[in-house]
């Protein structure tokens, strides 16, 4: 049930007093900011170990930020909190609780719902099972050899989080085989989720169908672009000419909601691997969805993943206001989205092994908070979602820092930070050079934040540069610097940015569990493949010029 009409957060007393406190600070710079509080970075910054967040380089002083913690008391954020911990349909317009949190929680947790934390419990054993299974070498395909590689197909939470994590954890899985038997290796992890086949078409060239295990990834088990790529693998092994039933048998893991689809499928049940219709597929990464992050790390360094997640959720759930780092996140996203009408966000890792955290993030802030109705079924009358993008820093300052330093856009960013690598023994031989390059990594990331804040006050005698080289600075940012990457940081950090989409959702009156926005393309899409498919007897006199014209043309070109 939709909460009753409330005010829009634009007619609370808070947001009208950070209205004042942004029109007095647009004409102020970073640079003078800094001058004049010398103990920003003190002030302005807080720790959770293994993780530091500086947002001293933001355009805020000490009282906007008492006035935001004051905007997250109006909008009555710990209540908030206190529901989605709870186990209340915070999920409103499904009716649904908002449970990801409960998919981390400890074995013994106390004071949870004890049916919940069984269940949970029940299906990670059993995913233990399966995993240790393949990294002991134990399972075997149709022909007795042991599976070497693992296709994890699906696409939106069901790819990103898995694929992201899998490479942000390499290190962690060389450690982890490091325990296998002499001589062994962990399967290979390969990842498919285009609907057009791209990705599935080049893996099937190299892999070995007497080897190779296929996870099907899919929160409904109905998933268009997930399904497509499944008839694509049934037919690859149908001309291998060999036995449908065996194949399933052996080379298919089911993960869903849904285990009457997955039986329909003919996996077998013990393949068979579950999570609830309460976790969000942007917010599954630690369900049995995170499936392939086992298989490549190991299930104790997985459960490592999930113990930093955890330790950040009861940060964020015990936490005062004004010293929790997620809420502090979240709330400077307001202020720059909805003071400081900054619209788009970049995040930069400079860290290579973080290269698909700008894509994971996009899909959960866009499609968690790009909304523009409130719950109560009002149109906003405010800016919600900033538009996310980025790229590893390096590779950014050769393409879009440009922009960044002396165009026309206000940008805010995230820059993440690792403060140590190149520690674990198997980079031994060379660990002096990698971490000379490391500090190169660092240092750019540190200068460019630097320059993005301060502009060529940062520089000694600039003031005499000509135009073309001046560098206006004021552009905010905030650093989260990690001691190290590894599974438990890593959960800290995804976590964080979980409940920073949550607050930033009370804030804004918007029910960021759902993603309607989705569904009539896909609708849409259905009624298309269907005019593809009678060519150039379709009849299309009920589309618009363009689409119509569009088919036309490839009907003509497919004859």
């Amino acid at each position: 049930m939709r909460t009753q009409s409330s005010l829009p957060p634009t007619n609370s007393l808070a947001w009208k007093k950070l209205e004042q406190q942004a029109e007095a600070l647009k004409h102020s710079h970073l640079s003078q900011l800094f001058a004049e509080q010398p103990e920003r970075f003190k002030t302005l910054s807080l720790t959770f170990s293994p993780l530091l967040m500086d947002f001293s380089k933001q355009l805020v002083t000490s009282d906007v930020v008492g006035g935001l913690v004051s905007l997250a008391h109006e909008k009555q954020l710990p209540a908030w909190i206190e529901r989605l911990f709870a186990g209340e349909s915070v999920n409103d317009t499904e009716q649904r609780a908002a449970q990801h949190w409960a998919l981390r929680l400890p074995a013994a947790a106390e004071g949870v719902d004890a049916d919940l934390l069984q269940r949970v419990q029940n299906q990670r054993e059993k995913m233990r099972g399966l995993v240790e299974q393949l990294r002991g070498y134990e399972w075997k395909g149709y022909s007795g050899k042991a599976i070497t590689d693992v296709v994890n197909i699906g696409v939106g939470g069901s790819d990103l989080g898995p694929q992201m994590a899998c490479e942000a954890l390499n290190d962690a899985a060389v450690c982890a085989n490091t325990q296998l038997r002499q001589g062994d290796i962990a399967p290979r992890v390969h990842f498919a989720s285009s609907m057009e086949g791209s990705q599935l078409a080049q893996l099937l060239q190299e892999l070995n169908p007497a080897t190779t295990l296929f996870v099907i990834a899919s929160k409904s088990f109905t998933t268009q672009d997930t399904m497509a790529n499944v008839e694509t693998v049934l037919a690859w092994f149908g001309s291998q000419e060999l036995d449908e039933t065996l194949m399933k048998r052996h080379h298919l893991v089911g993960i869903s909601t849904r285990s009457d689809l997955m039986q329909a499928w003919g996996i077998a049940p013990e393949h068979q691997l579950q999570f609830g219709d309460w976790v969000g597929g942007r917010f599954s990464l630690w369900s049995t969805i995170g499936f392939s992050v086992a298989v490549k790390i190991g299930y104790e360094a997985f459960e490592s993943l999930l113990a930093g997640a955890h330790a950040m959720d009861e940060h964020f759930r015990t936490a005062p206001l004004a010293q929790n780092l997620p809420v502090m996140n979240a709330l400077l996203g307001v202020w720059n989205t909805n003071f400081l009408a900054i619209n788009t966000h970049a995040v930069l890792p400079y860290d290579g092994r973080l290269k698909h955290l700008p894509a994971y993030l996009q899909q959960l802030e866009m499609e968690s908070n790009g909304k523009s109705a409130r719950r109560d079924g009002e149109p906003v009358s405010y800016r919600t979602c900033p538009i996310i993008w980025g790229e590893v820093g390096p590779n950014g300052q050769h393409a879009f820092y440009q922009l960044l330093h002396q165009g026309t856009e206000r940008v805010s960013s995230d820059f993440v930070l690792v403060a140590n690598r190149y520690r674990e023994a198997h980079y031994a031989p060379i660990a002096n050079s990698l971490q000379r390059q490391h500090r190169l990594g660092l240092a750019n990331g540190l200068a460019q934040s630097q320059l993005l804040a301060l502009g060529e006050q940062a520089l000694p005698d600039a003031t005499d540069l000509p135009a073309h080289k001046r560098y206006p600075g004021s552009q905010p940012s905030t650093t989260l610097m990690l001691d190290e990457l590894n599974p438990y940081s890593l959960g800290m950090l995804l976590a964080l940015y979980e409940h920073k989409v949550f607050v930033q959702s009370v804030i804004w009156e918007i029910n960021p569990f759902d993603q309607w926005g989705v569904e009539l393309g896909k609708k849409l899409a259905g009624q298309t493949l269907g005019l593809l498919q009678q060519g150039s007897q379709a009849d299309l006199s009920g589309l618009d010029a363009s689409t119509a014209g569009l088919l036309m043309h490839v009907c003509e070109s497919q004859r």
